[in-house]
């Protein structure tokens, strides 16, 4: 069995895609990777914008709707529900292998809503309506707004994808978020909690480019040779909290009634210091009752010579002194999180709000 396989059948860990476009689907690339392994795939609107933009897979159906008069918003989210019904179609038989475990396939809400709890929940409700499939998963940001929208999409029953954690404190949130959510469901009289299912999406490299970047300003010997830990470390910390919220009481008595555990979802996996091993945040995150969604070129270096090993909570008093180091060095831990936040919903919003301009900018060259 090849590394994709065995990550999943050996050690519990599901291997999804972080990227779409057409012609991974159209080709056959996107099963070829299912095929190998991989059991689910994520996007965001970075990932569109890079799909739409970068190539010429789209223009046909885009023409189309600009003809017909198509706003360019909803062109863009009209050309985003194809790419994802394709790829739900793609993943459909590991979500029926897996019982309803695996093979989702997430799509995000408008970032621009990431502050507004009610705008958050009509989108959500109205995309998770219109895609109308059993594997496809809301991405709601994490912010504080997003709380309470992802505690009601669990309610309704509808699976959630967590994105844009950045710290214990909140991830500690979104667990309560979906608990509260399955014993809200439960409390309505739904007794099968099976059919909901949820991750929360914790953004890893990110974290240690921010501390990296903050002890190198603190200059000493000690804070230097913390670089490279803090991302580990807060998943592996990370990874505890979960196991002890899914062990108690309170989720036993939802779990009597089929509930799922929330898997934490180790996001931005790619190695962006050159100086760490292209699969270091692969490696060293391999768990049970996890996902990792892996960019192409991190997929392929980790299915090529990365190493298959439980290592997310092999050394957790290691992982805690690390932590506690870090903050002793000077970093000021909960500023890195609120500060992640903050750029990754703007990245994403930039991302989106570039490309509805181009696409507008393309449907008035196309009136022309």
């Amino acid at each position: 069995m090849n590394r994709l396989r065995r990550l999943s059948a050996e050690f519990g860990q599901s291997p999804w895609l972080d990227n779409l476009r057409r012609g991974f689907v159209t080709s056959g690339q996107l099963a070829a990777l299912r095929d190998r392994g991989v059991r689910g795939l994520t996007s965001n609107p970075t990932i569109f914008q890079k799909a739409i933009q970068g190539s010429r897979d789209y223009d046909e159906q885009f023409a189309a709707l600009a003809k017909r008069g198509t706003s360019p918003i909803d062109a863009y989210w009209t050309m985003v529900r194809s790419d994802i019904d394709a790829a739900l179609d793609v993943f459909a038989p590991v979500h029926a292998e897996s019982g309803g475990g695996d093979g989702f396939v997430s799509v995000e809400v408008d970032p621009a809503l990431a502050h507004d709890s009610a705008g958050t929940l009509a989108a959500a409700r109205e995309l998770h309506g219109r895609i109308a499939r059993p594997n496809v998963m809301i991405k709601i940001p994490a912010t504080k707004e997003g709380l309470p929208a992802i505690r009601t999409m669990v309610a309704e029953g509808r699976s959630v994808n967590v994105t844009l954690i950045f710290s214990l404190e909140r991830y500690a949130e979104v667990l309560d978020a979906y608990i509260g959510g399955l014993e809200d469901r439960l409390a309505a009289g739904h007794r099968d909690l099976s059919g909901v299912a949820s991750v929360g999406s914790f953004f890893i490299s990110r974290v240690d480019t921010e501390v990296d970047r903050r002890l190198e300003a603190v200059g000493t010997d000690a804070a230097l040779a913390l670089r490279g830990r803090a991302a580990i470390a807060q998943a592996s910390l990370a990874y505890a909290l979960f196991r002890a919220r899914h062990s108690g009481a309170r989720f036993g008595r939802v779990a009597a009634h089929g509930a799922r555990v929330q898997r934490p979802l180790w996001a931005s996996t790619s190695t962006k210091n050159p100086a760490y091993r292209d699969t270091l945040y692969v490696d060293e995150l391999i768990g049970p009752d996890t996902v990792n969604t892996l960019p192409d070129t991190t997929l392929e270096a980790f299915d090529d010579h990365g190493v298959l090993a439980r290592r997310i909570d092999a050394e957790p008093q290691a992982a805690s002194r690390a932590w506690d180091d870090i903050a002793a060095a000077g970093v000021d831990l909960a500023g890195v999180a609120a500060q992640l936040e903050r750029e990754g919903v703007s990245s994403f919003q930039k991302s989106f709000d570039e490309l509805i301009g181009a696409l507008g900018a393309k449907a008035a060259a196309l009136s022309e």
